[in-house]
């Protein structure tokens, strides 16, 4: 069985990770001041399915395969950069608009689908899954689900924390503010997401 305190140690880890300004943060932010709490728990939990699925697929041992299979991590790098690059499109022409954004206006079911494909597009995350889960084992592959699922939880309520924080009143009321300065900065960093994604896949 894992031992406890590497089980802590790995969790611990994650929850950092997990909770560093990144583009699935930054993005639930985004959408939690511009359409809300209850449109930005939706795209929460779209992001934290994407994210799972990124430790199942570490747990199965899947990362490797990709690692080994060059084609395949090149061929997902391009997909999620260009789906980030178009997210970085859409915030900076949202910002160059006036009156509600096409995200507040958006369906709850559509913020999901958004957050999921967000999170899927993001082949680095199952290397920080192998690394988070090789930290916390000291007793075999057995002991990837406990942990799978600690972090699992841990990244979903990292996102609901993120959302919970960005649609208070205060927020939303800056927000309206300085829209288009948030909606053109979260487009720069989205897009120099997508393009450094798309440098690395060059590298491959």
């Amino acid at each position: 069985m894992a031992e406890p305190l590497g089980m802590l140690s790995a969790a611990l880890a994650f929850a950092v990770v997990a909770a560093s300004p990144g583009p699935a943060n930054l993005a639930a932010a985004s959408v939690a001041m511009a359409a809300g709490r209850t449109r930005g728990l939706r795209f929460a939990l779209g992001l934290g399915l994407g994210l799972f699925f990124w430790g199942v697929l570490a747990a199965m041992g899947q990362g490797a395969v990709l690692r080994s299979t060059g084609w395949a991590l090149t061929a997902l790098k391009i997909a999620g950069a260009a789906y980030l690059l178009w997210l970085a499109l859409q915030s900076l022409r949202a910002a160059r608009r006036s009156g509600s954004t096409m995200v507040a206006r958006a369906a709850p079911r559509r913020l999901f689908l958004a957050g999921l494909m967000l999170n899927l597009s993001n082949p680095k995350a199952v290397f920080a899954w192998m690394a988070t889960l090789s930290l916390g084992l000291g007793g075999g592959s057995q002991n990837y689900v406990p942990l799978m699922l600690l972090c699992g939880l841990i990244g979903l309520v990292n996102y609901i924390g993120w959302v919970t924080f960005f649609s208070t009143g205060v927020m939303m009321r800056a927000y309206l503010r300085a829209r288009r300065w948030i909606e053109a900065g979260t487009g720069f960093l989205l897009g120099a997401a997508g393009v450094s994604l798309l440098r690395s896949s060059a590298s491959q």
